[in-house]
Formats: C-alpha cells, sequence, structure tokens
C-alpha cells in the first residue's frame, strides 16, 4: 500500500501570489488544475534543457480569440523553435495586425441576421467579411510578387511571406517568426483563406504552386539535424499528427538505419529506426474514446515510437483560450533570459 502513497495533495491557501507559484501549488493538487501545473512545470524544464528542440502545433482559430499575440511572445523569447499551425491561425491574426479587429459577440444570436450584416461568427467572436477579404487581397499581392514558375514548400512560402510583411511593419506571427529565424511549416495550408488568396491571384492571371510533399520532406529534413525534440500540442488535428509522425520518419527519408546524434529505437520486425520526442505536452478539449488523434493521449504515442516511453509527457484536457494565457505569463515570471535555439539559417540562407 505503501508504495502507492508517495505525494500528498497540498490545498491551496488563498493569498497574494504569482501566476507561476498558483500554477505550481496547482500542480500538487489533482484533476486538470493538477495537470494544468504540471504542463507549465515541465514547459518550463524543457526550456532550461540544452539541444532541445521544441515544436509547437497550433490547431483550431485561436488568432480570433485573443491569443496571437503570445505566440509571437513565444516566438520572440524563441519559447518554440518550430510552429506547426493551421493556415487560420496564421492568417487571420493579419487582420488584427493590420489594424482592424475582432468583436467580442454572443453564440445566442440570430445567424441570419448577421449574414446580411458580412458578419462572420467565430463562436462568440465577431469579424468583419470586409476586413477579412482586406486579409486575404494583401495575402494574394504577396503572391503576385512570387515566381509562377517556382515550386515552393509552405516553409518557404511562409517564410518569405513573414519577410514581407515585416517590411511592412504588419507583424504577424509569420513576420516575427521570419525576423526570429523560426520555420513555419502549414502542412494544410489551403484550408484557409491562403487558399482563398490563391484563387484570387490565380483569378489575376498569376499562378502558385505550393508542394506539400516537398514540405514534409524539408520539415523531416529540419529534424534531422537536432538532437532531442519535445512538442507542446495546442490543439490536436493536422498540426499535432504531422509532428508525432516526425518521429518515424526520419528512417524513410535517409532510407538507412540509426543516426548518432539522436536517441532512437530501432523496430525490429521493418528494421527502421524511429526517434521519439523526448517531452510532450498537450492541451485539448477532445477526448480519446472516440479514436480519434486529436483526443489521442499521449501514451498511445509511445506504442508508435513517437513519445519516449521515458520521458515525461502531460496532457491536460482544457479550453486553450484558459490555459495558454496563464503558461505564458507564468513563463514570463520565472524564465528571465532569452532562450538559443537551433540554428536553421543553413535553411532560410537558401530560399531566394
Amino acid at each position: 500500500m505503501d508504495s502507492y502513497l508517495k505525494a500528498k495533495v497540498e490545498s491551496i491557501e488563498v493569498g497574494r501570489k504569482s501566476i507561476s507559484q498558483l500554477l505550481s501549488e496547482m500542480a500538487r493538487t489533482a484533476f486538470q488544475g493538477r495537470r494544468l501545473g504540471e504542463a507549465f512545470e515541465l514547459w518550463e524544464e524543457m526550456l532550461r534543457e540544452k539541444d532541445l528542440t521544441i515544436i509547437m502545433g497550433l490547431a483550431g482559430s485561436l488568432s480570433t480569440a485573443g491569443q496571437w499575440k503570445m505566440i509571437n511572445w513565444l516566438i520572440e523569447r524563441r519559447f518554440i523553435d518550430v510552429l506547426v499551425p493551421t493556415g487560420a491561425n496564421i492568417s487571420e491574426d493579419i487582420v488584427e495586425a493590420l489594424g482592424f479587429s475582432y468583436w467580442r459577440g454572443s453564440p445566442d444570436v440570430d445567424d441570419g441576421e448577421l449574414l446580411m450584416a458580412d458578419l462572420n461568427r467565430y463562436y462568440d467572436v465577431y469579424g468583419r467579411e470586409a476586413d477579412y477579404r482586406r486579409m486575404e487581397d494583401l495575402i494574394a499581392d504577396f503572391i503576385l510578387t512570387l515566381d509562377p514558375n517556382r515550386i515552393y514548400s509552405s516553409l518557404e512560402f511562409l517564410y518569405l511571406f513573414g519577410k514581407w510583411l515585416s517590411g511592412r511593419g504588419i507583424r504577424s506571427i509569420v513576420a516575427v517568426a521570419a525576423e526570429n529565424g523560426v520555420p513555419v511549416f502549414c502542412p494544410a495550408i489551403c484550408d484557409s483563406p491562403y487558399g482563398e488568396a490563391f484563387l484570387i491571384a490565380k483569378s489575376r492571371g498569376h499562378n502558385l504552386m505550393i508542394d506539400q510533399m516537398k514540405d514534409f520532406y524539408q520539415f523531416v529534413g529540419l529534424i534531422e539535424r537536432v538532437a532531442d525534440t519535445g512538442v507542446i500540442y495546442i490543439g490536436g488535428g493536422v498540426p499535432k499528427d504531422v509532428t508525432q509522425i516526425l518521429a518515424t520518419s526520419l528512417s524513410l527519408r535517409r532510407g538507412d538505419g540509426e543516426i548518432s546524434h539522436k536517441r532512437g529505437i530501432n523496430r525490429r520486425t521493418v528494421k527502421e529506426h524511429c526517434y521519439p520526442h523526448k517531452y510532450a505536452i498537450q492541451i485539448t478539449t477532445d477526448s480519446p474514446q472516440w479514436g480519434g488523434l486529436s483526443g489521442c493521449t499521449l501514451d498511445e504515442a509511445v506504442s508508435w515510437g513517437k513519445v519516449a516511453e521515458g520521458g515525461r509527457r502531460v496532457t491536460c484536457y482544457c479550453d486553450a483560450t484558459i490555459a495558454l494565457p496563464l503558461i505564458t505569463h507564468a513563463l514570463m515570471e520565472r524564465i528571465n533570459f532569452k532562450r538559443e535555439g537551433p540554428d536553421f539559417s543553413w535553411f532560410f540562407n537558401r530560399i531566394g
């Protein structure tokens, strides 16, 4: 019996305290409050470890919900080294970066009236269709500057777009990423305003070719050069899945065996190596029993060789608009240095 009774629950005392102190105290309680505190502490541990590459998967449409400037802050502090977002998160932020706004609303509204008023609803947020179109037109204007005969990956396209935006003082997520040498890889980019902007540019006689297979090849190539990896998933979806399968794809890219500078596992029956993520944090509102990847447990990922069996991992079932502000502000309190992440200049320098 005593083997089960190793750490007591510690009740939280009410008093003046920092966010980081509160989260650390929550990590000694129970349920999802405990998981939120543990997620914060694990992220802090990851930031203090040398030679660790931190990859963030960012799903959903969080930029419309006031979350995008925190992603900029994480990039600027190099608290993440690679970003894998949905197309929505790296386009809808541009609306606000341009000086337009989203508006607090209600889910209990006549959506037909919103349609007639040219307002789009994101649960309890409203956005003007005209502002959305200005953002799409801006992306299309950038596409018109590109070589129509070149095949781009999303990493290349978004880096060039980020530089273009930065030069115009539009400090959106991709602009800040380009300024700080953080690769942004968007594996389903057309499922967003980027797809709409392509259509606008196409209607003006300009072609854009983005090769998602080239994309994935480059993404795996980036990770091949680093040592240990840690992952942070805000939501699930395609960003989570593509980042997970990085761990099992290196051998397929190389066509050979073990990589000396990475900790791998030999899958004996297929004679391939996988390189599981050493650390993993997942913040999601999806549950695992439906069999979908967004709710899939990190423990299940161990069976695939995607997350290290002996590594630390935390899943917190929580709305990202609750968890992300608390954790980022706690990290601001606790970490007083700009982290040095891996240098990806070798990749960016060859993009024309």
